[in-house]
């Protein structure tokens, strides 16, 4: 019902106007009568969904300084009785808790949204989002429909490169002055990957040393039922993967955290299901080479400087329907392939080296800086250093 309702949200704009109206003005009513708590952080990841990415790290890093151990920081959660966060409390995204959180809250750090499209964020309020990676796919007000995103009253907003930074200007109407070139928090490990980490993370996903990996990491697709599910139809027969594959591959299958149900596939010793595991770090650290569609990950994957393909078997559709801001048979290594026969072909016939090299080439154009995020943005957003 809550994403059915989300899906409304997003794509009826009177609703969506009046929705915002009503409900902005109320909290900044309510908000008149709430006390600003100087010590008091909000935190959540993907409106609640998780506890992960770069809100996650910045979280872990406060927690584990002196300097912030005043902080009294909260986590907003679906369903936070099933998380466990050490030295942090939690609330109920959406809640009327939550709201009063919202509105006592010095700090706001999220990599999505605090308000839940409204507008009630006190001056005081001082708010860090991280956002969540590099788009290839439209997004915020260049998508079809939407208009809504308004990130003026965002204090430091994170980019990565040149690129991005245009687009949170353009279609997130972020303050270029609020902006700060730090790369993500979430991505600062990838920078410092080492063999024996590879090799103890193999053992923790039960992987054998003897085989390489293939993450498989497709992005998100909006519903086609006006919002009544968000399923995902594997573009793959696994079989025929297997067949090709299976005896020098473990494929590692992950799906994104919008996706409420995966259809056709059965899990095995060769494709395993590592969509609920908690760290996608992890799964790109341990993978010899990932094979995406249009997803963030792409940009992520290529610090690690291996092969990333560009799986776009709906790729003329979802550029009507969606839109890019680029080519992507430009800016992908592999150019855009279409079939599964051309992913498991190029998979065998690669030369590993020279993808690798193409690789590094990506990662240069999309991540201007990176590996030290985390202490760069908790630096600005906290002391203005």
């Amino acid at each position: 019902m809550r994403k059915r309702l989300e899906y409304i949200l997003k794509h009826n704009l009177i609703i969506q106007q009046i929705y915002r109206l009503v409900m902005s003005n109320l909290f900044r009513f309510i908000g008149l009568f709430v006390k600003i708590d100087e010590n008091l952080v909000l935190i959540s990841s993907f409106a609640g969904l998780r506890y992960n990415d770069s809100p996650k790290v910045i979280s872990e890093y406060l927690t584990s300084h002196n300097e912030y151990k005043h902080l009294n920081i909260i986590w907003a959660l679906e369903k936070p009785d099933e998380i466990e966060i050490p030295g942090c409390k939690k609330v109920k995204i959406d809640s009327l808790s939550y709201f009063l959180t919202a509105l006592k809250a010095r700090y706001w750090i999220t990599n999505v949204n605090i308000e839940r499209g409204l507008h009630f964020k006190k001056k005081s309020t001082k708010f860090l989002n991280t956002w969540h990676g590099i788009s290839f796919n439209k997004c915020g007000n260049a998508v079809s429909g939407r208009k809504d995103f308004d990130c003026s009253n965002v204090d430091l907003f994170l980019y990565q490169c040149q690129y991005e930074k245009d687009i949170f200007i353009r279609d997130f109407n972020a303050l270029e002055e609020k902006l700060a070139l730090t790369g993500l928090p979430r991505n600062d490990e990838l920078y410092h990957v080492t063999d024996s980490e590879v090799a103890s993370l193999k053992n923790k996903l039960n992987i054998p040393h003897d085989k390489k990996v293939i993450l498989y990491a497709p992005t998100w697709r909006d519903s086609t039922d006006a919002g009544k599910s968000y399923e995902f139809n594997s573009p793959m027969d696994l079989k025929y993967w297997e067949e090709k594959l299976g005896d020098e591959y473990v494929l590692l299958y992950r799906i994104h955290h919008f996706v409420t149900k995966l259809l056709g596939v059965q899990f095995n010793d060769f494709v395993r299901d590592v969509s609920t595991y908690s760290t996608i770090n992890d799964l790109m650290i341990v993978s010899d080479i990932l094979v995406s569609d249009y997803s963030a990950t792409l940009a992520d994957f290529s610090i690690l400087e291996r092969p990333i393909i560009c799986f776009g078997y709906d790729y003329e559709e979802y550029a009507a329907n969606r839109g890019f801001y680029v080519d992507m048979n430009i800016v992908m290594p592999s150019g855009v392939l279409h079939t599964q026969e051309e992913v498991v072909n190029y998979i065998k016939n690669m030369d590993y080296r020279t993808e690798c090299e193409k690789t590094v080439k990506v990662k240069n154009y999309f991540l201007e800086e990176g590996g030290n995020a985390t202490e760069k943005s908790v630096n600005l957003f906290f002391n203005g250093a």
